[in-house]
């Protein structure tokens, strides 16, 4: 059984015991709702079929994306900028998905 969740602006494709760098989520335990689940034979893709899944998940850790530099600069009038960015994220652990 597999499941496609959605979390921070994108979609996962998850079994039970995978691990992933999702955006920060906050406490513990995370419950997820799916997008779709597919068991064997039978997929459940509408909002009426999914009322009842559900795709929960413990927080393990946490991670740093890569640094991402940028420059700014406009000819002849002396202004230059600098900046930079590191997204974080956190590692979470699929512990079960549910039909409902």
């Amino acid at each position: 059984m597999y499941a496609v969740i959605h979390t921070g602006g994108k979609q996962y494709r998850v079994t039970e015991g995978d691990r992933l760098d999702v955006e920060r989520v906050d406490g513990d335990e995370v419950t997820l709702q799916p997008v779709l689940l597919v068991d064997g034979e039978s997929v459940l893709a509408t909002p009426a079929q999914l009322g009842g899944a559900a795709v929960t998940a413990r927080v393990v850790g946490e991670a740093k994306g890569p640094k991402i530099k940028g420059y700014t600069y406009k000819n002849k009038s002396n202004q230059r900028k600098h900046w930079g960015h590191r997204q974080k994220y956190s590692t979470i652990e699929i512990t079960g998905i549910t039909k409902g």
